[in-house]
């Protein structure tokens, strides 16, 4: 059985999930407050890194209502203040943080990095919500444990385990789920088999899947999918050996297939041909924790393979057949120790210095027409140490890492890239429960491997051996607070305030070639205009360097059955020379309008749970250099319920409404153009979900 714990500083999340948060949970005030669980949870961490200081805090969810009937990841990553999942549909969705798409952060399943670009018009994280416990969002980088390939943060999914669904006692158990949505006729089903046949062991079998039509915008026009069908497996075993030493092993699939536009992030029909496609992500990982009784060895270690996959068959058709797979194999090994510091330098206070080693390589295979198949492959070696410092009051936390990048072949000539960043971040107590926070993050990023379906083992591609690596920093500070006993004795308020600044030099950009693309020569890599495009495709340092700027506020409140909550989070990006935004592959710019939430919460009765939660997008206006549009605002509410009957032990039944009053709008992270409707990729309009779950 899991322990859950919530932080005492609970502010920087915690108002964008007020909503859902359960009344047992929102009385905890500590982290020996907090009651165990047994039920299937989603967290969503704000700022999360291994550092135990302000900026990490996290909210653990009991049984949090929208992410129980979710379909896609923005129906519960949009909470998170500086989050936004642009897309409409599974094999769609992409997740932005501050502005900057999945290809700028380190997103991991179970451990296990998902590397890698498949195609532009599609997203890169392919998983399914049902199967998943937590989700830990990073918001900026502030940390040297997230490494390459996480200038914009990172996300952590972590699948659920057979300890979060047994019940205190209890040996085998079971879970039937199943729900269904009335936008888009999906209904969702599956089953989960858990059990401990011995003290030592706990083995966990899933299988669901997931089938839908097409789903309908504000204005009922069909939006993306036909017909698709998704299957989602996840198998799941554990041995503790001794009392020191614990071993896992997991797999995880989740697969969809049906008819998608051929260009999933525009609107279906016309120009945009529907063709039978199929996406797959499959994940591999083994673990290894070794925990004695010796403060100065906590060790932690994994290893896993994941391949993500396109599958596109047009029944023949030269052209839009293809195979496009990205693999990734790695592994990590850290250990923890905590000294007491006046043993080193007779300084009061405790350190927590985290060691650690990761290396994996990432290998994409393009078979087009199911014929000529190219590939390219890039490693990454790096070591990095962390020296988490608390002296009372204030903490100081240092960290360093290396990175050995080989860069692809085809995109950067194989290029090696040796690189040093450190880190740095502090807190202080200025009163009880209340603190100022600051921290600066140097970053990383190598070339990344080119889009999977660009592989053409170098033929019309300009091979760029001078690009350089991005890099930069992130720089933050804050406040964070909680007050106590305001109308009631047992009543809390919390607030957090944050601003940041991250700076981004040698952006790397992809050059398109072909129709009206301006490319690039294949020779020098000049820049062809639109009267004189050029022939070859690739990649380039932006001339001039990025600084995004922002501010993320939020505030709690909780009282007995009730909770409340409001958030507001701003991102602008601009360069120092044009002011024009940082460029992005779904369309238009990485700017979202700024986005303010409200959430409320409220208990009637101990079965009875009921919540609303209203999101408002304002308007921004991108500035790109070229024929920008306007992105409109847009406001959508949800409204939903559970219900435990006592009658029957076990039982709990969902109902939502979700965009209730029917809005048209498109998400600031999807595809954009309010001037034309067939390139805008809208959002489901109205839909009923509910949802029926029972445990025993």
């Amino acid at each position: 059985m899991r322990e859950v714990k919530l932080s005492s500083q609970l502010t920087v999340l915690s108002m964008g999930v007020a909503a859902v948060l359960w009344t047992q949970a929102a009385s905890a005030a500590t982290a020996a407050d907090m009651p165990n669980t047994t039920l299937q949870t989603i967290t969503v961490t704000a700022n999360s890194s291994v550092r135990n200081a302000v900026q990490e805090d996290s909210v653990y969810i009991d049984d949090y209502t929208p992410a129980a009937q979710a379909s896609h990841l923005s129906d519960f990553l949009d909470v998170v203040p500086g989050v936004s999942v642009g897309g409409t549909s599974s094999v769609n969705q992409r997740i932005r943080v501050r502005g900057l798409d999945d290809t700028n952060l380190k997103v991991t399943i179970d451990g296990a990095r998902q590397e890698g670009a498949l195609f532009y018009h599609m997203g890169d994280v392919t998983i399914d919500p049902d199967l998943l416990k937590q989700a830990e969002v990073s918001v900026g980088n502030n940390s040297v444990t997230l490494g390459n390939d996480a200038i914009g943060g990172a996300v952590a999914f972590e699948t659920v385990d057979a300890a979060d669904l047994l019940k205190p006692g209890q040996k085998v158990g079971a879970k039937l789920h199943t729900g269904y949505a009335s936008n888009n006729d999906e209904l969702l089903t599956s089953a989960t088999v858990y059990g401990t046949p011995t003290e030592n062991i706990d083995l966990l079998a899933y299988y669901g899947k997931r089938d839908a039509n097409a789903g309908e915008d504000g204005k009922g026009r069909d939006i993306q999918t036909k017909d698709s069908e998704g299957e989602n497996i996840l198998l799941k075993a554990g041995a503790y050996v001794g009392s020191d030493h614990h071993v896992g092993a997991s797999f995880s699939r989740t697969e969809n297939k049906g008819k998608f536009p051929l260009r999933p992030d525009f609107p279906a029909g016309g120009w945009n041909p529907i063709i039978p496609q199929e996406v797959k992500r499959d994940t591999y990982a083994l673990d290894y924790a070794y925990s004695p009784a010796n403060q100065l060895v906590n060790v932690d270690a994994n290893v896993y393979q994941t391949s993500t996959q396109i599958l596109r068959n047009s029944d023949g058709e030269p052209g839009f057949e293809f195979d496009a797979e990205v693999k990734t194999t790695g592994g990590k090994v850290q250990n923890t120790s905590i000294i007491d510091s006046s043993i080193i330098n007779g300084v009061p206070g405790v350190h927590k210095l985290i060691a650690g080693v990761e290396h994996y390589k990432k290998e994409s295979e393009m078979t087009r027409d199911f014929g000529n198949t190219s590939t390219d492959e890039a490693t990454n070696t790096s070591v990095y140490l962390e020296d988490q410092w608390q002296m009372g009051k204030l903490s100081l936390t240092p960290g360093v890492r290396y990175d050995r990048y080989e860069s692809p072949e085809y995109v950067s000539a194989g290029k090696t890239y040796d690189n040093v960043v450190g880190a740095l971040a502090a807190s202080y107590e200025i009163a009880p429960r209340t603190q100022v926070f600051a921290s600066y993050t140097q970053l990383f990023n190598g070339p990344d491997l080119s889009q999977t379906i660009f592989n053409t083992n170098g033929a019309d591609t300009y091979v760029n051996d001078d690009l350089k690596a991005e890099e930069g920093g992130n720089a933050e500070v804050g406040i964070a607070t909680t007050l106590r006993g305001l109308t009631m004795a047992d009543d809390s308020l919390k607030l957090s305030a944050k601003y940041f600044e991250t700076n981004i030099e040698n952006h790397i950009e992809f050059v398109r070639a072909g129709g009206r693309r301006t490319g690039m020569n294949c020779i020098t890599g000049q820049l062809g205009t639109s009267a004189a495009p050029e022939s070859c495709q690739g990649v380039i340092n932006n001339d001039e360097d990025f600084k995004i700027k922002g501010v993320e506020l939020s505030a709690d409140y909780r009282a007995d059955d009730f909770n409340m909550g409001l958030s507001y989070a701003r991102a602008r990006s601009k360069g120092e020379d044009t002011d024009y935004n940082i460029s992005s592959v779904s369309g238009s710019s990485s700017e979202s309008g700024d986005k303010y939430m409200v959430n409320l919460g409220y208990a009637p009765t101990n079965t009875t749970e009921l919540g609303w939660r209203s999101t408002y997008v304002a308007s921004v206006m991108p500035n790109t250099g070229g024929d920008d549009v306007k992105k409109p605002n847009y406001d959508v509410h949800d409204i939903f319920m559970s219900y435990t009957p006592t009658q029957v032990k076990g039982l709990k039944a969902t109902l939502g409404v979700y965009n209730l009053f029917d809005e048209t709008y498109a998400s600031h992270a999807s595809r954009n153009n309010a001037s034309d409707d067939n390139y805008t990729d809208f959002k489901m309009g109205r839909n009923i979900k509910t949802s029926l779950t029972y445990q025993f």
